[in-house]
């Protein structure tokens, strides 16, 4: 185990409570490293600190409160005077035909899984910056690169993340920070019984698409390939890499879920690049 000095990283891990985030802490506190271990309410990770209180700082955070979010940034400053890591696992599913989505519940999930990603990262990038180095790694999904039936809304939030952090890369790569999106298939997370809203889907013209999935995503819950123990490692992995990715795809139905797409999605393009190079002005 590594030693409990200054020198050690500093990682600041969001929704800590249960699944990634949790295991993904566990993990880096178990290397001797120091951790800010964050969830709605900090008594569901006080367990984390046991043991490890000079190098654990457990912090209440809901990232859609802008207020909570500076104050747990200037709190992990104070105590450990940086920050090497920033994961951003906060957030939720939300399921639901298209047609059927209730503008509420989508708004929410924005507010957490984009909103609230967006504000993490703009308070901690400042600390970064200033030490010319770090690591922020969002947490998306295949979903964030591949929109499927019945998670519209939630494929939308997890591309959107994509988008931001192609972006932010470009723009922090030269001050020696690094992005990557770490992007899981199905885990034994029990996502969809702790983290997954559903707006049932009573059109029956989608009984077929979308019904079919918000049913069979509660039917595999606790069955999924993917071990979330191995994922922190991956991830932690990921953090030692002197270049590290931008993506990082996790189990293998993932993996080859998104090679496959991709391979279709370039053949695709290539495919009417007569009328795509046709747009242009006519050369004089």
């Amino acid at each position: 185990m590594a030693n409990d000095t200054a020198t050690t990283p500093v990682w600041l891990i969001t929704g800590c409570s249960t699944g990634f985030g949790h295991e993904l802490a566990k993990l880096v506190i178990a290397r001797g490293w120091r951790v800010v271990a964050t969830a709605r309410d900090k008594s569901r990770v006080a367990e984390l600190a046991r043991g490890a209180e000079k190098r654990v700082l457990t912090v209440d955070l809901d990232v859609t409160q802008a207020d909570q979010v500076k104050q747990v940034v200037a709190a992990a400053q104070q105590r450990f005077g940086r920050v090497d890591v920033l994961v951003n696992n906060a957030g939720y599913g939300y399921q639901s035909s298209i047609e059927e989505g209730e503008e509420q519940e989508i708004r929410a999930q924005f507010d957490a899984n984009v909103f609230g990603l967006f504000a993490i990262t703009r308070a901690v990038l400042p600390i970064m910056r200033a030490q010319r180095s770090g690591h922020i790694i969002n947490i998306t999904s295949v979903a964030g690169l591949i929109g499927f039936q019945g998670s519209g809304y939630y494929a939308a939030s997890k591309h959107a993340v994509e988008g931001f952090s192609d972006a932010l890369s470009a723009e922090v790569k030269p001050l020696g920070i690094s992005v990557t999106c770490v992007e899981p298939g199905p885990f034994r997370t029990d996502w969809a019984g702790r983290s997954l809203r559903q707006t049932p889907s009573r059109i029956d013209d989608y009984k077929e698409t979308a019904a079919k999935r918000l049913d069979s995503t509660k039917q595999s819950s606790g069955t999924q390939a993917g071990d979330p123990v191995r994922a922190g490692e991956a991830m932690i992995a990921l953090t030692e890499k002197p270049d590290a990715p931008r993506h990082l795809v996790l189990g293998s139905w993932g993996y080859e879920t998104v090679l496959a797409d991709r391979q279709a999605r370039l053949k695709q393009i290539e495919a009417v690049r007569d009328i795509s190079m046709g747009a242009d002005f006519p050369k004089s």
